[in-house]
């Protein structure tokens, strides 16, 4: 079961080379539990044929404007009227010219005229034909009707060039389609992410570092985005590509995250500090590959990396922060004292054992209310469910910290008292 289960979608298709891809969307659509209604341009019909993409979706596919099955003939109508998203892929040039001048001389341009839900165009074309004037104008009036435009992808083309015009990837492309029945509750925010583990270097072939694979992180980015945020994503070494349409940072050691932190934090509102940073690194680092059985390989000096949490937590006016909390037991209590020492108004808390590497896992939020479970799922799941609930507390001023940040912090209070 996905977020786009029982969704209806219209699948527009248009006379492009990138129409073959159509076949594995529609079978990952249905695969999703989505109800498919194929549409055909006649150009379409030249690269892949309806009665393949019938077979997969197991619907009549249509391609005839006068269509006599359609009462009154008015397929452009009926077509779209149960559907809660048009998706068009690929969307030639001359569609993309079509719809922006509003033009209807086929069943497709037409339903996409008289729809009443929303449309996402998945842009393929040549790369010179997409570097046009004409076609970034038509592309830039498409937005400002609230069109969303997925692509295009930078690549090898069949016109044996290479550049922007391909059509993004099916998996690419659902995930845009799934964005889409998502609730735009971060609309107009800003949120920083940071996501993976650390590594410390040891010399130059050793490293100081632990087990996160960085997928809890990746589904916050992608969760957000979808919630209508603007994303920026500061990762540790993983091998994750980055969610469509969030801006990443690659780091590598715990500071040169905080460095990227500290530059970015400033023009967020949220900051989900997801990463696994490393409490300590080594405090000299050997500049050659130390030998085996060398005393300074037994015997590491170590000393403490930042607090990177704590600090953005500590700063004036800062962002709202969310902590995560990977414990090994008594997560409770841990997530309890975590909040509270760091200052934040909200923790995310998991067992390792229960999630470390995994695609799944299950967690609890820690807020000054109490405790939330959120279940077990997928993490993309659980990361929309935490998405959902920091703007619920952003929505009612859930800013509030529970506790006093350090010592010094009480301290400074019981002197202003006096």
């Amino acid at each position: 079961m996905t977020s786009s289960s029982g969704k209806r979608v219209l699948l527009g298709i248009t006379g492009g080379v990138a129409a073959y891809k159509t076949a594995t969307l529609v079978r990952l659509l249905v695969r999703a539990g989505v109800d498919v209604r194929v549409v055909m341009t006649e150009a379409a019909t030249r690269f892949v044929t309806p009665t393949t993409l019938q077979a997969l979706s197991g619907q009549k596919v249509w391609t005839d404007l006068w269509d006599a099955s359609v009462p009154d003939h008015m397929a452009h109508i009926e077509l779209s009227r149960d559907r809660d998203l048009v998706v068009v892929a690929p969307a030639t040039a001359d569609f993309i010219a079509k719809a922006a001048l509003g033009l209807a001389d086929d069943l497709l341009s037409s339903l996409v005229l008289a729809r009443e839900c929303p449309l996402i165009v998945a842009p393929a074309m040549n790369r010179q034909m997409w570097e046009r004037s004409a076609t970034q104008r038509n592309v830039d009036a498409l937005r400002a009707d609230g069109v969303i435009l997925v692509g295009p992808a930078v690549g090898d083309q069949a016109c044996g060039e290479t550049g922007p015009g391909r059509m993004v990837e099916p998996e690419a492309l659902l995930a845009e389609i799934e964005a889409a029945f998502q609730s735009k509750v971060l609309a107009g925010k800003r949120v920083l992410v940071s996501a993976g583990p650390t590594e410390e270097p040891i010399d130059p072939v050793r490293v100081l570092t632990n087990l996160s694979s960085g997928r809890m992180g990746y589904a916050v980015a992608r969760a957000a985005r979808e919630a209508g945020a603007q994303v920026t994503l500061i990762s540790g070494p993983v091998h994750l590509p980055a969610p469509l349409g969030v801006a990443r940072v690659n780091v590598r050691t715990a500071q040169e995250m905080f460095d990227a932190v500290k530059t970015a934090s400033g023009a967020c509102d949220v900051f989900f500090s997801v990463a696994a940073v490393a409490d300590y690194r080594v405090k000299k680092p050997a500049a050659q590959k130390i030998k085996k059985g060398a005393a300074s390989l037994r015997r590491l000096e170590l000393e403490e990396n930042p607090d990177i949490l704590a600090w953005v937590a500590s700063r004036p006016r800062g962002p709202f922060c969310v902590g995560f909390a990977a414990e090994s037991g008594n997560l409770a209590a841990h997530a309890r004292a975590k909040r509270e020492k760091k200052g934040v108004p909200l923790v995310a808390a998991n067992l390792v054992q229960e999630s470390l590497g995994q695609d799944d896992g299950a967690l609890t939020l820690f807020d000054a209310r109490g405790a939330h479970a959120l279940g077990r799922g997928p993490k993309l799941a659980l990361a929309r469910k935490l998405v959902l609930h920091v703007a619920k507390m952003l929505l009612s001023g859930g800013r509030a910290r529970s506790a006093p940040r350090t010592a010094r912090a009480a301290k400074r209070r019981k002197t202003r008292r006096r």
